[in-house]
């Protein structure tokens, strides 16, 4: 634990991009994961009284929760994994072990003796037997994908070495696989608002001269640059980026159709990116705004700021509406109704973020549906869970004579103090362009 304090401590101090070699990430992940094994999954079998949780996964091929064991020196799951999690009836701990030919990384020991029982799955059902518990559950879902990791051949396995009396018992343990994968500790939101101060950083960058030369650089150029950018600073990206333009000439409303309507990036655009990373088991998620600065400009024009202001009034009104135990389709409609109330037309997409970039949880609305979601959307919201705050609001612009859509999205927490940003929002269009402070006019 003091060597991840001690690389966390780099990180955070470090002056530019200053990124953990690879040696002291898989450090920093190992501790990561001791603390969440310790501490968070006890209580949250505890909550959804279960007495046993069992993932099989095969290597490439791995369940989506198995990804999130992995040691960070594996890049795989290896031939058959099995992992065993069982909770002691009186004390509440619990054991976990690996039903696998050595042990899974430092966490989780390995209790199979091939020479001893030569069939894993049969070793695994005397397994259950000599533990006796009375709720099982495994990894099947018909709402999240990320939580419906046990493939056929494996479940068909289980159900055969299994007697009906323990077949009785499996359960599909999707509440359980959700919580782990949306439940934040605290040493996670440490390094998640570093995280997001990184991509801003980056997205800082991309939108300036240093990048952008308007009437020369394309769309396409920037949405490479920070692909390229990101692999200069050892990180990866889960998603490849989108940079797209809107402006004061005559074209279609943007929508998400992922065609691009302008290539050159001009003087006079409103600049709009999508933009994530992925780093020390976490992801972010974020779409921020520019305005390239015409000659003789200083600031974007007021009907910009304006429209901005209007994505910020939907991100309250939707924000202000979180509560504990409230779904995310109730969410959803309140704060729809609550936008048009005050003559916005807003759209509201907010979807968990964390361990995955369109993460397990509760979901709130979908581009297309903004109607609700059935399933992750009926999910009530729980405390210690981050999203992606992406939404956007129809602005009429009369100096454009038409539409904009002020889309924004930036990485939230709810917790039991209430709603934060976990490293702002933005309130200020980026200016492309913009003048060094210490220059006079």
């Amino acid at each position: 634990m003091r060597l991840f304090v001690l690389f966390f401590f780099v990180l955070c101090s470090a002056v530019g991009q200053q990124i953990l070699p690879l040696r002291e990430r898989a450090a920093a992940i190992e501790a990561l994961q001791a603390d969440r094994l310790n501490h968070l999954l006890p209580t949250l079998m505890a909550e959804r009284d279960l007495d046993m949780w069992v993932l099989i996964t095969r290597e490439y091929n791995e369940d989506p929760v198995v990804k999130t064991l992995l040691p960070p020196t594996w890049l795989n799951a290896r031939r058959r994994t099995i992992l065993v999690f069982t909770k002691d009836p009186q004390s509440g701990e619990v054991e976990r072990v690996a039903m696998t030919r050595y042990a899974f990384g430092k966490h989780f020991p390995s209790v199979w003796d091939k020479a001893k029982q030569p069939d894993q799955f049969q070793a695994l059902a005397e397994y259950i037997v000599q533990k006796n518990p009375q709720k099982i559950g495994i990894n099947t879902s018909a709402h999240y994908g990320i939580a419906d990791g046990l493939a056929k051949t494996d479940d068909d396995g289980l159900r055969r070495a299994l007697s009906k009396q323990y077949r009785d018992r499996l359960v599909s343990a999707e509440d359980l696989a959700v919580a782990w994968i949306e439940t934040r500790t605290e040493k996670e939101m440490q390094l998640f608002q570093q995280l997001v101060e990184i991509t801003h950083s980056i997205i800082a960058e991309a939108f300036s001269t240093q990048v952008i030369t308007p009437g020369v650089t394309t769309t396409e150029d920037v949405v490479w640059w920070l692909r390229e950018k990101v692999a200069t600073l050892g990180l990866s990206t889960w998603f490849h980026p989108t940079i797209d333009v809107q402006r004061n000439e005559e074209s279609d409303l943007y929508a998400f159709d992922g065609l691009q309507k302008w290539d050159i990036i001009q003087p006079g655009d409103l600049v709009h990116c999508d933009f994530g990373i992925s780093y020390l088991t976490l992801n972010t998620d974020c779409q921020q705004l520019a305005y390239v600065l015409r000659a003789g400009e200083d600031k974007a024009p007021d009907y910009l700021d304006k429209a901005l202001a209007e994505g910020n009034r939907v991100q309250d009104q939707f924000t202000d509406r979180f509560a504990t135990g409230r779904t995310g389709n109730a969410t959803l409609q309140q704060s729809l109704a609550a936008g048009r109330a005050e003559g916005l037309r807003p759209q509201i997409y907010t979807h968990p973020l964390g361990t995955y970039g369109h993460s397990a949880g509760t979901t709130f609305g979908m581009w297309d549906a903004q109607e609700g979601v059935p399933g992750s959307g009926d999910r009530p919201l729980h405390e210690n869970t981050t999203y992606a705050i992406e939404l956007n609001t129809k602005v009429f612009v009369p100096q454009w004579d038409k539409d904009i859509r002020v889309m924004l999205e930036e990485a939230g927490y709810w917790g039991p103090e209430g709603f934060r940003y976990v490293h702002g929002r933005q309130t200020q269009l980026l200016l492309i362009g913009q003048q060094a402070p210490h220059l006079g006019k």
